[in-house]
């Protein structure tokens, strides 16, 4: 029977995701929503381009820690951990879904945030570690060798289900599911960034400075 209590970790799991890391900090130290700037987009990646370094590696770390602390929560609930593993990760599953939500769709913010890479990043951490680490080294991989954000973001998220499946032979259900709703959900939410990437326009990251630049105010 799914608990009342669940349902309090779910609502608290998107309530923590919602917390719109990059508006807040942007306004709050550089009376700037990074919004009205650059791409847009009030995730890690535009606050980088818009506000610079410190700002936008706090974000990527606040933003990485909702998914982290969603899916924990979990753990709050005894007969959770005390009980069937594989019903375990379901809750999380769902609990860093919630956080994922909050994130795209921030109660604080007006409904308007970023596309959640970080927040699921977070959450499939605390979900399946090792798998986890590995699509990391892909990002950053894929981005030291082509300086694009949102292409590592994307092939990083295509291997998930690769490594869930086919090398770590991982057989919970819901685990697989979600490994293959991964891509689906950040090719659905990169779809402009897509279009750049297809017109040779997307913004690269300057790794000497671990900044963004790019030749078009986007």
């Amino acid at each position: 029977m799914f608990e009342m209590m669940n349902l309090a970790l779910i609502v608290a799991a998107y309530l923590i995701g919602s917390v719109p890391s990059s508006v807040w900090i942007g306004k709050l130290f550089y009376n700037t929503d990074v919004r009205m700037h650059g791409s847009g987009n009030a995730g890690a990646t535009n606050t980088f381009r818009v506000l610079g370094n410190k700002a936008g590696i706090l974000v990527f770390v606040i933003d990485l820690m909702k998914g982290f602390a969603a899916a924990r929560l979990a753990l709050l609930n005894t007969s959770l951990a005390a009980g069937a593993p594989e019903y375990l990760i379901t809750i999380q599953l769902v609990l860093g879904i919630a956080a994922i939500l909050g994130h795209i769709f921030p109660l604080y913010a007006g409904f308007n945030g970023g596309k959640g890479v970080a927040t699921l990043f977070g959450a499939i951490l605390a979900i399946s570690f090792f798998p986890t680490l590995i699509m990391a080294g892909i990002f950053f991989a894929t981005l030291f060798g082509t300086r694009y954000v949102s292409l590592s973001s994307i092939l990083a998220g295509i291997s998930f289900p690769l490594l869930i499946i086919l090398v770590f032979d991982i057989n919970t259900q819901s685990l697989i599911i979600f490994s293959v709703m991964i891509p689906i959900l950040i090719i659905i939410t990169h779809q402009k960034n897509i279009g750049r990437l297809l017109r040779n326009e997307e913004s690269k990251a300057d790794l000497s400075k671990f900044n963004l630049h790019s030749s078009k105010n986007r």
